[in-house]
């Protein structure tokens, strides 16, 4: 019997199956090795987007604990404290300077209001600063109503002249209606061909702080004038704010002695100044427009210039103080006259309107408040407080 052939046919077949385990082994690990590689990529690409979402939150939550932190919130309300002192600070000091104008033209007027002070500045110091505040805001138009009637006691307005133009020489007291307003105006007219205009000052130079003040009285006095004027605008030593440069002007002046004062610092300046050469009266409506010229009897600088070529040069100009109303010395000009003067209970906008009514060619405004003084004779309105300048008028 042959059975070769037949265990080499069986081996064959046994071969062929196992190459064909083989292959299908071979297939399902290449599909496992596959589908893992699928799965790691799909894994790691869900890490990759949990961590950036992870970290956009953990960013979120950051900003958020930042903006909702303690300190952050205590800085935020500090601030907004700070501002609500740093305001009621500006309103004390703005209504203070205003209690020290009552003051310097009535004590008696002026101590009505020391218990009102004092309680607004009771609740700023508690922090109330609403109450203070309401306080503060309910007192300047009080005051200013005082203020505005004290300069008028022992004035008998019915019985002054109603009149638009000033005399044509000496002091009077007078009416004059503007826009359906009256106005009383202490006006002093004197003719520049006997006249001569000068300006004196408390300091024989420059001075930037503790400067020396005077009465008007006493500049008429020293200088011979037969009238005088308060001068520029100053910063009084009763004002809080003026610490380090009490009774002290920035503005540009030549004095009756020819010396120019603050002339470094005007070079550029925008303000209106007078200037008075024997016969001759000069407005310029910048400081700058003005040199330095010695040979001129007075310069004084000063804001604003009230009238200009007869018409009225001022509006107004948002200036809370501009905008109240007191006394508002002047110095003018026209038809060959100086003019001095007070025009009483008016805005510095209503005063331009009343010196253009009355004719003046040009005029500049001079200090107000606590500092308005008129002397013809005697005071005619003030003392006022002691100023560092008035504008005089002496006989040739």
């Amino acid at each position: 019997m042959k059975i070769g052939p037949k265990l080499s046919k069986y081996k064959v077949g046994f071969a062929a199956v196992g190459l064909g385990l083989c292959l299908v082994v071979g297939v399902f690990a290449y599909l496992g090795r596959e589908m893992w590689l699928a799965q790691e990529i799909i894994t790691r690409q869900e890490n990759g987007l949990g961590k950036s979402e992870e970290t956009i939150a953990s960013m979120s939550a950051q900003i958020f604990n930042l903006e909702n932190e303690d300190q952050r919130k205590k800085n935020k309300e500090l601030d907004e404290k700070m501002k609500q002192i740093e305001s009621s600070f500006r309103q004390t000091l703005s209504v203070w300077e205003r209690l020290a104008d009552l003051r310097a033209v009535s004590i008696k007027d002026a101590a009505k209001y020391d218990k009102e002070m004092a309680a607004a500045l009771k609740w700023f110091s508690e922090g109330n600063y609403s109450s203070a505040a309401a306080k503060l805001t309910s007192l300047p138009p009080l005051m200013e109503r005082d203020r505005v009637a004290a300069m008028s006691v022992g004035i008998k307005i019915e019985n002054l002249v109603v009149e638009n133009k000033p005399p044509e020489s000496g002091y009077r007291r007078q009416r004059v209606n503007v826009d359906g307003a009256e106005f009383v105006v202490d006006v002093v007219t004197a003719s520049l061909s006997n006249t001569k205009v000068i300006v004196d000052t408390a300091s024989e130079n420059d001075c930037g702080n503790n400067c020396p003040v005077m009465s008007l009285s006493d500049y008429v006095a020293r200088s011979g004038a037969f009238a005088g004027v308060n001068g520029s605008y100053f910063c009084p030593a009763e004002y809080p704010t003026c610490a380090g440069k009490t009774n002290s002007f920035d503005t540009l002046l030549m004095n009756k002695n020819k010396k120019y004062f603050n002339s470094d610092n005007n070079v550029y300046s925008v303000v209106p100044a007078a200037i008075f050469n024997g016969t001759s009266a000069r407005f310029v409506s910048r400081s700058l427009e003005w040199g330095r010229d010695t040979g001129v009897d007075a310069v004084i600088a000063n804001q604003p210039l009230l009238v200009a070529g007869g018409k009225a040069a001022f509006g107004g100009d948002g200036d809370s103080k501009h905008a109240s109303r007191g006394g508002r010395s002047f110095i003018g000009s026209g038809g060959g006259n100086v003019y001095i003067g007070v025009v009483r209970g008016a805005t510095v906008a209503e005063a331009a309107k009343v010196l253009a009514a009355m004719g003046l060619e040009n005029a500049l405004n001079l200090d107000d408040g606590g500092s308005t003084a008129l002397w013809s004779g005697g005071y005619k309105a003030g003392p006022g407080r002691n100023i560092p300048n008035a504008v005089l008028l002496v006989r040739r």
